[in-house]
């Protein structure tokens, strides 16, 4: 069964989901970027392999309307690919440290990100309103998440949890992010917030 089949059963579990889009705080703080970066070379080696997938944006700089429907959307592609995939290393799965790529049976966190990034994608979200972004997680160690850009906040699709929560309302240090210009380029990411991870003391 492809990764598709395999989503499109599991979306059939997911209709009674809980939570309603009153939950995001109209006007939530919006992430604040401070210019380009560079990205992260699975991102890069991503884009040499997949180049159609990381071609010019149709349009540019999109956001979201974020209504019951759409959130039930994100809900839906957020649950059923953490529940298709099995979370493995790119070191238990290809035997590399960083490899970027669309999961097979198991992935990494890159992974579920750019699969529920494609699923939103193949249902007719705009691609400049899906940025890839990476975070230092709880522990201080690198973790990708999906960014979804609305018009009441920006939203985490994130493998490590079911619930979609605004980015401020995690517990994660964000650094950089796909840019809603160009696919291929990144902004690093002003998080001000006082969040204690492992690494810092």
């Amino acid at each position: 069964m492809t990764m598709q089949s395999r989503i499109a059963v599991l979306a059939l579990a997911t209709i009674a989901l809980v939570g309603t889009v009153s939950t995001v705080e109209a006007g939530a703080r919006p992430m604040l970027v401070r210019g380009e970066t560079s990205p992260p070379i699975g991102a890069v080696q991503f884009c040499h392999e997949n180049p159609r997938d990381c071609g010019s944006y149709k349009a540019p700089n999109k956001v979201v309307r974020l209504t019951q429907a759409t959130f039930d959307k994100l809900k839906s592609v957020n649950l059923t690919v953490n529940r298709a995939v099995v979370p493995a290393t790119d070191k238990e799965t290809y035997g590399r440290i960083e490899y970027w790529t669309y999961p097979g049976l198991m992935g990494d966190c890159e992974d579920y990100a750019l699969e529920k990034r494609r699923e939103l994608t193949r249902a007719g979200w705009p691609a400049s309103a899906m940025l890839l972004t990476v975070v230092r997680d709880e522990a201080g160690d690198g973790h990708a998440v999906l960014t979804v850009r609305t018009d009441r906040g920006d939203l985490i699709l994130d493998n490590k949890t079911d619930s979609v929560l605004v980015w401020d309302q995690t517990p994660y240090h964000f650094v950089k992010r796909q840019s809603a210009k160009a696919p291929t380029a990144w902004d690093q990411i002003e998080d001000s917030r006082n969040i204690m991870v492992g690494s810092v003391r």
